[in-house]
C-alpha cells in the first residue's frame, strides 16, 4: 500500500504517523494500542491500527480491526481505505471491486482509489480502461509522479511511444527520487524497447531500496534484457499473457501436432536463455565467487 492516509483532525496522532513514516511498526502499534484504551468509541484508531497491520503484511488482523472501525462507523474514511487496501493486497478482485464502489461512493476525491483500479485494469490487460482511471487520479493530483510514472508506462503499452517519453520527463521532475516512480518508467522504457534506459531506472530504484525483493528482482531482469538471446526467447511468453486460456491450450495443441521438434527446440532455447542469462547477471553483480572446499 503506497498511499496513507492521515486524520484531518487531532494532532495526537502525529506520533503514531512519524512512527509509520519511520517504518517503526511495532511502536506505532503501541501508541495506537494507547489511543484505543483512551477512545474506545472512537472508529478511527481501529482503522488506524489496521492500516498498521497491512503495512506488515498482517491481513488476517488488519480485516479484524477495520471491521471494528466500520461497526462504529459505517462510513469512516480510513475505514474504507484500509478496507480496500486489504482486499487489493491479498489479490480479492471481487471484494475489491464491491468494497472501491463503496469506498468511492463515501469519498470520490482519494485519488489513491483511481490508482489501484488503473492497476487492476493493467493486470487484466485492459489498457485503454486503466489509462482513464490514471488520468482520474491525475485530476484530482496532477504532480503525483507516481501517477504520471504509471501513465507514462499504460501509454508505452498503448504503442504511444511519444507520449510515454513526455510523461517520463514530467514524472521525473516530480519523483526522481522516489523508486516507484522508477520502477514504472523502467517498465515503460522496456516496452519501448529502451533496454539500456530499462536498466538505468531499475539501478536507480534498488539504490533508493536496497533491501526490497521486487527492485533486486526487477534490476536482475532489467539486466538480463539486455541480451538479444533472452529477449528472442521471452518474446512468445509476452504473447501468451496477452492470449486467453483457451488460445493458448488450441496454439500448443497445434503447434506439438504440426511442429513438435520446434516445440522441443523453443524449450531448451528458453531453459538455456534463462539460467545462462542468469549466471551472466550473477557473475556481473557479485563476480566470480568459487566454491570454498
Amino acid at each position: 500500500m503506497e498511499g496513507i492516509l492521515t486524520p484531518s483532525s487531532s494532532t495526537s496522532y502525529s506520533a503514531v504517523y512519524q512512527l509509520i513514516s519511520w517504518k517503526k511498526y511495532k511502536e506505532a502499534l503501541a501508541k495506537t494500542e494507547e489511543l484505543l484504551r483512551e477512545d474506545p468509541h472512537n472508529p478511527h484508531p481501529y482503522a488506524l491500527y489496521a492500516q498498521i497491520c497491512v503495512l506488515t503484511e498482517e491481513y488476517e488482523k488488519a480485516q479484524h480491526w477495520v471491521e471494528e472501525a466500520l461497526r462504529r462507523d459505517p462510513e469512516h474514511q480510513l475505514g474504507w481505505y484500509v478496507r480496500v487496501s486489504i482486499f487489493y493486497e491479498t489479490g480479492n478482485v471481487a471484494a475489491f471491486d464491491e468494497a472501491i464502489r463503496e469506498a468511492l461512493r463515501i469519498d470520490p476525491y482519494e485519488a489513491h482509489y483511481y490508482y489501484l483500479q488503473a492497476n487492476q485494469w493493467l493486470k487484466k490487460g485492459k489498457f485503454a480502461e486503466a489509462k482513464e482511471q490514471i488520468e482520474a487520479a491525475l485530476e484530482l493530483e496532477p504532480e503525483k509522479a507516481q501517477y504520471l510514472s504509471i501513465l507514462s508506462y499504460t501509454e508505452a503499452l498503448l504503442g504511444n511511444d511519444g507520449v510515454s517519453r513526455e510523461l517520463e520527463r514530467e514524472a521525473l521532475r516530480y519523483g526522481a527520487e522516489e523508486a516507484v516512480v522508477l520502477m514504472y518508467l523502467a517498465w515503460a522504457a522496456a516496452r519501448r524497447g529502451d533496454y539500456k534506459l530499462h536498466e538505468t531506472y531499475m539501478r536507480g530504484a534498488v539504490r533508493l531500496k536496497p533491501d526490497e525483493k521486487q527492485y533486486q528482482d526487477e534490476y536482475l531482469e532489467s539486466l538480463r534484457n539486455q541480451y538479444l538471446l533472452y529477449r528472442i526467447c521471452l518474446w512468445p511468453n509476452k504473447l501468451l499473457r496477452k492470449m486467453k486460456p483457451w488460445q493458448i491450450f488450441v496454439l500448443w495443441a497445434v503447434c506439438w501436432l504440426l511442429f513438435k521438434p520446434l516445440v522441443i527446440v523453443f524449450i531448451l532455447l528458453h531453459l538455456i536463455a534463462h539460467w545462462s542469462t542468469r549466471a551472466i547477471v550473477h557473475v556481473k553483480i557479485f563476480g566470480w565467487r568459487r566454491r570454498r572446499t
